[in-house]
């Protein structure tokens, strides 16, 4: 990534989920020798008074900073309380910004939704990566307050050249993070080696040109990142389900956001979005 003193951004809101978010935006922060800038959109469509609405920031924002203070003590972190829709607030700081970090959902969620408008329209529409926490993981209480618990990242990749994003992330928060292993993650089908101008009707050739098309597509970022332990993990079918169900045992799983690409609305493809609704831990949206 470009710029790599550019904040770390935390969007906070009072609620549970926004706090875990805090949280592991001041953890990534440090690992990434960035400063942490700590955000809460006052909302134009509230109806209370502008006084009372910066007090309570005021209020919001001086908390979150005392949070962060016990979980990583080093940290300095800078406060903003812009007045804008949330979603479209984000996104414009998203343009200085080295990641957002927000909760999956907020005050205003229904808890029937997995995921937020504005944690789905952030990640759709941010110019640098965004990841979303997802509440109800407790890490830094299994393993002592490290943040190190799960060691896998896992990064769903296509086997082409809009992974490049997906990729570079990837590589780079493990690196960020001594002893992380990075799994990176290929489905594939007969389709998809049709389309590729690969093997048509043998499964077995499919599989190995698709293995072989993973290799080729990791290998400079494997030198650039020795120290960094990779598996490749193709998978015949779609990626979806494994990584929603390696998520659950990750610190991160990485995926792609193609900008004008197949979207559900939002700019996000299927399996994106699928992943971002059902993961059960952190996910990081790139843009591709």
């Amino acid at each position: 990534m470009s710029g790599t003193e550019l904040p770390v951004i935390a969007a906070v809101d009072g609620s549970s989920h926004s706090m875990d978010a805090l949280d592991w935006a001041a953890r990534e922060a440090v690992a990434r020798k960035l400063p942490l800038l700590i955000v809460h959109v006052r909302q134009l469509a509230r109806r209370t008074d502008q006084e009372v609405q910066e007090r309570e920031a005021g209020e919001l924002l001086a908390s979150a900073v005392r949070r962060v203070a016990g979980t990583a003590p080093g940290l300095r972190p800078t406060t903003l309380a812009p007045l804008d829709f949330p979603s479209a607030a984000l996104v414009s700081l998203s343009r200085d910004a080295s990641l957002v970090v927000l909760g999956s959902r907020g005050l205003g969620g229904f808890r029937s939704l997995m995921l937020g408008s504005n944690s789905l329209a952030t990640a759709s529409m941010a110019k640098c990566p965004v990841v979303i926490v997802h509440e109800g993981r407790d890490d830094e209480e299994a393993d002592g307050g490290t943040g190190e618990v799960f060691p896998d990242i896992v990064a769903g990749v296509a086997a082409d050249e809009s992974s490049e994003g997906v990729l570079d992330f990837a590589f780079e928060t493990a690196a960020a993070h001594p002893g992380a292993r990075l799994r990176i993650v290929h489905g594939w089908t007969m389709f998809s080696s049709m389309l590729s101008g690969g093997p048509v009707f043998d499964r077995n050739a499919a599989s190995d040109a698709a293995e072989r098309s993973l290799a080729e597509l990791t290998a400079g970022w494997r030198a650039a990142y020795p120290q960094v332990e990779v598996m490749k993990e193709p998978v015949n079918g779609s990626a979806t389900r494994t990584l929603v169900t390696a998520s659950a045992t990750a610190s991160l799983t990485v995926i792609g956001r193609r900008r004008g690409g197949e979207s559900l609305g939002l700019g996000l493809s299927p399996v994106a979005h699928t992943t971002l609704t059902h993961a059960m831990g952190p996910v990081a949206v790139v843009p591709c």
